[in-house]
C-alpha cells in the first residue's frame, strides 16, 4: 500500500511567534536574535521583508545590519516557543496518531491510515492545515505531501511561504531530480563539497551514481543517500508519544571570552565533559566515539571524531580523548570562541564488553570510577548540579598566552 506522508513546516517560527504581539511590524524587515552582550549575538530567525535583503540565520548581527540598515531585533522568547509548537502538534494529532515532530517547527505525519475519514484527498488536507494554522494561530505553514519522509520534506521546502507541494509517484523524478544536492535530506555542507568534487550538483546526478562509488567515499551514509535520491525511503513515522532513541549525546558552549591557554581549553572541555557523561549516565548509556568541534571568532568550525577502544560513560575518559582530538585541530595561542563534545556510537551496558583500557588503567580503577562518578550522580540529584564538580573540571591557575 502507498504511504501517505505530510511534511509541515512553520514559515519563519519564531519571527513568526514574536510577530504575533507586534502586528505593526509584519511589513518591516525584522529578525529574532540572541544577546550579543554574551557573545550570542547571532540571527536565529528572520521574516520574509528581512529575507529579501539576504538576511541569513547564523550570520551575525552586523552581518545583518550591514545588509539591512533598517533591521528590527527582537530577542528571543523560546517558551513561547516551545507553547506554540505543542498547540501546532496537537493540531496535527486531530489527523493522525502518527506525527513525529522534527524540530520544534516541523513535523512529519502519516496519514496513510486516516485519510479516507478527511476527504480522502491529500492535497485538500494539507490546504486545510494551513488555513487552520493562519486562522486558529496566526502563524503560516509550508505543506509537502509525498510516499515519503525525505520526499515530503522536499516538498515542503519547494515552495514558500504557505504553500503545498505534492511530490507523487508520478511527477517526483521532474521534481526531485533537477534540485541541487544540498536539498536533500542529511546532506549537509561537507558532503555536498565532496559530490561536487566529483561532478555531483544535483540529485538526480546523486541517482545515477554507482552505489559502491558513494559507499567508498562516504560509507554507509552514501548508500542511504542513494536510495533517498532514487525514492527508496521506507522510515517509518513515528507517534510523538514514541520514545526516539538516542543517536548522541552533546554539549557545547560559547565562552564569555576566547579560549587561548591548553589549561583554558582543558578546563573548557573538562567542564563538558562532566555534562556529557553525567547524561550518558542518566540514560544508562556508553559513547562507543567522540567527536569534538571547534568554533574560531570568525565563526569557522572544524570536527574530529573517533570510535574508542572500550565504551565509557567516565568524565576522565571523555575529557582525555576530546583533549586529544582538540589538539589534533588547534594549537595556542590560537583563539577559541565556543567548543562542543557529543558522545556518538552510543550503546547500552549489554553490547559494552571489556577490552585492554584505552588509558592503560586496570579494571579496578575504572571500578572505583564508576563508584566515584555514581556517588556524585546521587549529591548532584539531592542538592543540585552545582554541589559537585570533578577534579579536572575545576579552575586552576591560568597560563599565560604563549607567544
Amino acid at each position: 500500500m502507498e504511504r501517505i506522508i505530510l511534511h509541515c513546516d512553520l514559515n519563519s517560527f519564531y519571527a513568526s511567534v514574536e510577530l504575533l504581539s507586534h502586528p505593526d511590524l509584519r511589513q518591516t524587515p525584522v529578525a529574532v536574535c540572541g544577546d550579543p552582550t554574551s557573545r550570542h549575538g547571532i540571527i536565529l530567525a528572520k521574516n520574509e521583508p528581512a529575507k529579501r535583503f539576504g538576511v541569513q540565520t547564523a550570520e551575525t548581527i552586523w552581518q545583518a545590519k550591514k545588509k539591512c540598515p533598517d533591521l528590527v531585533l527582537l530577542p528571543p522568547h523560546h517558551h513561547l516557543y516551545r507553547e506554540y509548537s505543542r498547540k501546532v502538534n496537537d493540531i496535527y494529532g486531530q489527523y493522525t496518531d502518527l506525527v513525529e515532530p522534527f524540530g520544534i517547527d516541523e513535523s512529519w505525519l502519516d496519514v496513510t491510515g486516516t485519510l479516507h475519514l478527511f476527504g480522502g484527498d491529500a492535497r485538500a488536507l494539507a490546504d486545510t492545515l494551513r488555513r487552520r494554522m493562519r486562522q486558529e494561530l496566526g502563524l503560516t505553514l509550508s505543506v509537502g505531501v509525498s510516499f515519503n519522509k525525505v520526499f515530503a520534506k522536499l516538498g515542503s521546502d519547494y515552495k514558500k511561504p504557505d504553500a503545498t507541494t505534492v511530490i507523487s509517484p508520478e511527477n517526483w523524478r521532474e521534481i526531485v531530480w533537477p534540485l541541487p544536492v544540498g536539498d536533500l535530506l542529511y546532506v549537509g555542507g561537507a558532503a555536498r563539497k565532496l559530490l561536487g568534487q566529483y561532478g555531483v550538483d544535483t540529485i538526480g546526478q546523486l541517482a545515477a551514481c554507482k552505489p559502491d562509488m558513494l559507499e567508498q567515499l562516504m560509507g554507509k551514509m552514501g548508500l542511504q543517500l542513494h536510495s533517498y535520491a532514487n525514492g527508496l525511503d521506507a522510515d517509518p513515522v513515528r507517534s510523538r508519544f514514541e520514545k526516539e532513541p538516542v543517536k548522541s549525546v552533546g554539549n557545547g558552549t560559547t565562552f564569555p571570552q576566547n579560549l587561548t591557554t591548553r589549561d583554558q581549553v582543558r578546563q573548557g572541555i573538562a567542564m563538558l565533559a562532566d555534562s556529557v557523561a553525567s547524561r550518558l549516565r542518566h540514560l544508562g548509556l556508553y559513547a562507543g566515539g567522540l567527536q569534538v568541534t571547534v568554533r574560531d571568532p570568525q565563526f569557522r568550525d572544524r570536527s574530529r571524531q573517533t570510535r574508542l577502544s572500550a565504551p565509557t560513560h567516565l568524565i576522565r575518559e571523555v575529557t582525555e580523548t576530546a583533549m586529544d582530538l582538540t589538539e589534533q585541530i588547534w594549537k595556542p595561542p590560537s583563539p577559541i570562541r565556543a567548543l562542543t563534545v557529543t558522545a556518538i556510537h552510543l550503546m547500552e551496558a549489554e553490547d559494552t564488553y571489556e577490552q585492554v583500557d584505552l588509558f592503560g588503567g586496570s579494571a579496578a580503577t575504572r571500578q572505583r570510577s564508576e563508584k566515584l562518578e555514581a556517588a556524585m550522580d546521587r549529591i548532584r540529584g539531592k542538592y543540585g548540579s552545582s554541589a559537585i564538580a570533578y577534579g579536572a573540571a575545576a579552575p586552576e591557575k591560568e597560563e599565560d598566552p604563549l607567544p
